[in-house]
């Protein structure tokens, strides 16, 4: 190993010792974190319509029906392109030789990191006919589309995937506030419904598995799903920023699904390389959990997200979001939402837990 490459290691472990909070038992009194903000939160949906049970919309679904509580969600990333629409900054490359060097180094360093961890994790078999479970406590904002947030209380969620290849109509099933919501895949407009098969609309274990695992083909894979769905939908092209777009749909998978660990590796590779991607110190989860975040502002919407995970094992906790200039929403630093992923696992049947299955 020659000197300059030496010294580029020294240096990334230096960048990320700074960045890595010091262990909770010496230097972590219970009052060490009593200055920060209060818990950041996720925005999970900005419709005017709103039901009992709010459950968080999925990436790029074309529409899903949700016969319970009779309402049509639509994407994240719809809803993320039009709040607020202050700003037109270009939309940045996410091609892999581009924006590698654009990533700042720390959040470079802190990501492949995470990877590692990421990759040791135990692979899984799942069945088509099984159901992959997520548990997460999430708050979010039911404010009025556009106008001031307002925050619920943290409540909250179960969701049951179904694993088959498809394409399927009934995808699942939501618990949330002490009711049960199906996952109807269709179209509006009462027309016939049309199932998805597994994709990034529906991203199954045996789906995520086939994904490539070399970082720079897997964003542009993404990226060409994500501009394919756009297309398709007839988004503008004033309204598509393909790195934030690129960051949201790694984000939901992070949050939403149980992947193989060579997937999850792969992602957080794939992450390092969006450019504006930057390191949060201390971030907090819904459950109260302070942990690293991994962020990305959203310059068009004027919120940041970051991604939260635990500053020893590395673990992916949750994220958050708040405002990072004033717009209709409320004033820079408003908490606009936030989640917490309580449990993952993969069970075998719709209502079932995996505390009832061991």
């Amino acid at each position: 190993m020659n000197d300059r490459t030496a010294g580029h290691e020294r240096a990334e472990r230096e960048e990320l010792a700074r960045l890595l909070p010091a262990p909770a038992e010496r230097d972590l009194p219970p009052g060490r974190h009593l200055h920060h903000k209060d818990t950041l939160m996720r925005l999970i949906d900005q419709d005017d319509e709103r039901a009992t049970a709010r459950p968080r919309p999925r990436l790029l679904r074309p529409a899903v029906l949700l016969p319970v509580a009779g309402l049509a969600l639509g994407g994240v990333l719809l809803t993320t392109l039009t709040v607020t629409g202050q700003d037109s900054a270009p939309t940045p490359s996410v091609s892999g030789a581009e924006s590698r060097t654009t990533a700042p180094r720390g959040a470079a360093v802190l990501l492949d990191r995470i990877a590692l961890a990421a990759g040791r994790s135990g692979e899984q078999t799942v069945t088509g006919d099984q159901f992959v479970y997520v548990r997460t406590l999430e708050s979010g904002n039911e404010g009025e589309f556009g106008g001031p947030v307002r925050l619920t209380e943290p409540s909250e969620r179960e969701v049951w995937m179904t694993q088959t290849a498809g394409p399927v109509i009934d995808e699942g099933l939501i618990h949330q506030d002490g009711s049960y919501i199906p996952i109807v895949v269709g179209v509006p407009d009462g027309e016939t419904p049309v199932g998805h098969p597994a994709g990034l609309n529906r991203p199954t274990y045996a789906w995520l598995a086939s994904l490539p695992t070399d970082p720079d083909v897997l964003l542009r894979r993404l990226t060409t799903e994500i501009t394919r769905d756009q297309d398709a939908r007839d988004t503008p092209a004033e309204d598509r920023d393909r790195a934030q777009d690129a960051f949201d749909a790694i984000g939901e998978l992070l949050r939403e699904t149980v992947m193989p660990p060579r997937t999850a590796a792969a992602l957080y590779k794939a992450a390092a390389r969006i450019p504006g991607v930057t390191v949060d110190p201390d971030a907090v989860d819904a459950a109260g959990r302070h942990g690293i975040g991994v962020a990305r502002d959203n310059t068009r919407a004027g919120w940041r997200t970051a991604w939260i995970f635990d500053s020893a094992t590395l673990e992916y906790l949750g994220d958050r979001s708040y405002l990072i200039r004033d717009t209709s929403m409320g004033r820079k630093g408003t908490l606009i939402g936030v989640s917490a992923v309580l449990e993952r696992a993969v069970v075998d049947a719709l209502r079932e837990r995996p505390s009832t299955t061991t």
